[in-house]
Order: C-alpha cells, then sequence, then structure tokens
C-alpha cells in the first residue's frame, strides 16, 4: 500500500511511503561513485552516478526501496502482486534482476528518455538476490524534473508507461488506474468556486465540499486518486522548508495509521516511513512511524569518489520539542 511522487516547487523532490507490517532495518544508504556494482549477469560496474536513498544493506549490497542519483533522476519500487512477472534467463538481452534495477538505472542514465531507451532492450530476469531475500512483485517509477514513467513487467513483457501524474501507487496495473482517474477528472482539475461561508451565506455544512465524492478509503485506486488531487490543488512556496512540508503533507493524506488495516498475528500494518528527496540538492529527508520529526541526509556533504557505502540508521524514537 505504498504511495510515490514526484513533485515541482523551485527544485524537483521525489519520494514516498513505505506501508508494510514487518522491517528490514531500512537505512539511508549512499552509494557513492566508486562503490562496485557485481551485475547477476556477469558485468562489473566501478565508475558511476553516485545515489542516495532508503535501502536495506545485506552483504554489503544496497537494496534500494526508492533512491535518487546525483543527476536528479529517481526511481522507486511499489509492490504488484498478482501482475509482475520475471522471466528466465534470455541470450538475446541484457539481463538484469529485479533486486538491481534501481542501480541499474540510477547509476548510468541522467533523464528518464536516457532510461527508457535502454529499459526497452533488458530482460528482467527471474534471479533471487539470496535465499532469504527472493524477488518482490514489483513495478516502479522513474522521474527526472521534466517527466515521470512507470514500468511494468508483466505475463505481456516489460512495458513503459508516460506518467503525467507524477504518481504511483500498487495493484491494479497502471492503465486500470489511469481509467479510473478519469472518473474524477474534473474535481482534479476542474477545481469549481467554493461556496463561500459567511454570516449571510451559512447553508453550507463545511468547507470543502466541492470536492465531496473523492474516495476516502486506503485502497490503492483510492490513494491513486486522493494523491493526484491533493498535488494538484495544493498551493506552495519556493523555499526548501515550504516546499519539503508541503511533500510531507501530500503524503500525509494517505499515510497508514497502525492497526487501521488488519493483517494476520500480531504484527501492524502500517507507515513505515515516508521519504522525500531534493533531487536537484541531493538531500534526503524522511519521518518513520514512531517519529514525525523531518530527518535530513545530504549526499553531497559526504566523500562521493568513495568505493565504500555510507549507512545512516533510521531515527526512530519520537523526537519531541518540549516548550516548557
Amino acid at each position: 500500500m505504498c504511495t510515490a511522487i514526484s513533485f515541482n516547487s523551485k527544485d524537483h523532490y521525489f519520494g514516498r511511503t513505505l506501508d508494510l507490517e514487518y522491517h528490514y532495518n531500512e537505512s539511508v544508504v549512499i552509494t557513492p561513485r566508486s562503490y562496485c556494482f557485481d551485475f547477476s549477469n556477469g558485468n562489473r560496474l566501478c565508475n558511476h552516478y553516485a545515489i542516495i536513498g532508503m535501502a536495506t544493506v545485506v552483504n554489503d549490497y544496497p537494496l534500494y526501496y526508492e533512491a535518487t542519483n546525483e543527476k536528479g533522476l529517481s526511481m522507486a519500487g511499489l509492490n504488484f502482486p498478482h501482475n509482475a512477472q520475471y522471466f528466465p534467463v534470455s541470450e538475446d538481452k541484457e539481463n538484469i534482476a529485479p533486486f538491481e534495477f534501481i542501480p541499474f538505472v540510477l547509476s548510468q542514465f541522467e533523464s528518464v528518455d536516457e532510461a527508457t531507451q535502454r529499459i526497452k532492450d533488458i530482460n528482467l530476469a527471474d534471479i533471487d538476490f539470496s535465499e532469504e531475500f527472493r524477488n518482490s512483485p514489483l513495478h516502479w517509477i522513474i522521474s527526472d524534473r521534466e517527466k515521470s514513467i512507470t514500468v511494468e513487467c508483466t505475463c505481456d513483457g516489460i512495458e513503459i508507461f508516460g506518467n503525467p501524474n507524477g504518481v504511483l501507487t500498487n495493484n491494479p496495473p497502471f492503465e486500470w488506474q489511469m481509467k479510473n482517474l478519469s472518473r474524477y477528472m474534473r474535481k482534479i482539475f476542474s477545481r469549481p468556486d467554493p461556496y463561500v461561508l459567511n454570516e449571510e451565506n451559512p447553508g453550507m455544512l463545511s468547507k470543502g465540499l466541492e470536492f465531496f465524492g473523492l474516495p476516502g478509503d486506503f485502497s490503492s485506486p483510492s490513494r491513486f486518486v486522493k494523491t493526484v488531487f491533493v498535488k494538484n490543488n495544493s498551493h506552495c512556496g519556493e523555499s526548501e522548508n515550504e516546499s519539503v512540508t508541503l511533500f510531507f503533507h501530500i503524503l500525509g493524506c494517505v499515510s497508514t495509521p497502525s492497526g487501521f488495516i488488519r493483517v494476520e498475528g500480531d504484527k501492524q500494518y502500517k507507515t513505515v516511513y515516508t521519504s522525500c528527496c531534493n533531487t536537484d540538492k541531493g538531500i534526503f529527508y524522511y519521518t518513520t512511524y514512531g517519529n514525525s520529526q523531518i530527518s535530513a541526509v545530504d549526499m553531497h556533504k559526504e566523500n562521493l569518489d568513495s568505493d565504500s557505502l555510507t549507512v545512516f540508521p533510521l531515527i526512530t524514537e519520537q523526537q519531541i520539542n518540549r516548550i516548557n
């Protein structure tokens, strides 16, 4: 039940919510330019763009959930069960495992257009990272300042869709989500004049009723519609604080409180973290379920010419500014 968005104010921002009932020891991870990626197809890449994002590090390898490279290209993988399909290794195409798809794209390309051309020629091969970390069924959003695309690998192979709203959630497939969105287009893009409340005109029950009928549940189709609506009808100043604050408010509209969605056993499904990266400046912001204070990691304050990962464990305990 994750949600990802691409957002422009003065700078470009990219991020997502991760909604799960468990943790994988997520951390903010910087992969510097000289870290060696050993791809499962036998290729080795030791000179590439630096990357920052949220990842689980296993055997010194960053399994990225979402990330941004130093050129401003960003990518996130979201859950796509029952639809995602990966294929056997092909001798006719460049084989890339799903777990290395984000590093493959962000290590080499500066723009969505560059990535699109290369992705058309790859095979997403059904190669697991390990016995413990098997492939997750995913689809992906890739964004730069100018545009976004959605990449899905189904029984029909790799498909690339233009994503004009810069929003992605989980199932159903992206084409279905866009068709469903068309039911709400008038509310989202043709905002009616509000019915003003005042002493002479007290008849309206509440401000905001001009948007009555937009979905409010936590399903993926509803979150997709609601996120597009909130993103397109929000006002943002140009300062960094205003932009970051609004970004977290947009994703806050679809964040999941613990216990709201039932899962088996005693695990609690919730929004584990929310991220926001200023892709122009390389600053990665995040909050966690237990800590609503925004934390920030600046990739350019680290040695990007190193060959070793830099890992920042998440601050998960609530940080409260006590006034008295």
